[in-house]
C-alpha cells in the first residue's frame, strides 16, 4: 500500500467537501455566513473606527435586530472564531466585540456584497416592478 503525505491527505479531505450536499459541513457554514444578521454584524465591525464595537453600539447600528438575535448571532460568530468578545469589569460592565483575522477575511467579502446591494437596489427594484406588472393576476 502506497503511503501519502500529510499534505496529500489534507487535500483529499478538503476536496471531499461539497457545499451542494446538505450534510456537508461547508454547506452548514455557508448557511451561517449568508445569514442577514451575520452580514450586517461583520460589516459593522469591519467599518468600526477602532475595529471594535460595544454590544449596545452594534444594536443601534443595525436597524431591526432584536437583542435576542444580536446575542445569538454574536455567540455563533464567537464560536466559529470570527469574533472575539472582551469583557471589561467596570460599572456597568463593558463588552466589546472585534473581528478576528478570520472574521476580517470574511468581512471583506460581505462588505462587498453589502456595497453591491446598496449600489444596485434601484436596478433590482425596477426589474421586480416590471416582473410584477407582467405576471400580475387580473
Amino acid at each position: 500500500m502506497a503511503t501519502r503525505t500529510a499534505a496529500a491527505l489534507h487535500e483529499e479531505a478538503r476536496s471531499a467537501y461539497d457545499a451542494f450536499l446538505k450534510e456537508c459541513p461547508t454547506s452548514q457554514l455557508l448557511a451561517r455566513i449568508s445569514d442577514k444578521w451575520v452580514g450586517l454584524i461583520v460589516s459593522a465591525l469591519g467599518q468600526a473606527e477602532d475595529r471594535s464595537m460595544r454590544y449596545s453600539d452594534l444594536g443601534r447600528k443595525i436597524p431591526g435586530v432584536s437583542q435576542k438575535m444580536l446575542t445569538q448571532t454574536l455567540r455563533s460568530l464567537e464560536r466559529d472564531g470570527l469574533v472575539t468578545r472582551t469583557v471589561t469589569p467596570t460599572v456597568p460592565v463593558r463588552v466589546d466585540y472585534r473581528l478576528t483575522d478570520l472574521g476580517s477575511s470574511l468581512g471583506c467579502l460581505l462588505s462587498s456584497v453589502k456595497l453591491w446591494a446598496e449600489n444596485h437596489f434601484d436596478e433590482v427594484n425596477t426589474h421586480r416592478e416590471s416582473y410584477d406588472q407582467t405576471t400580475a393576476t387580473p
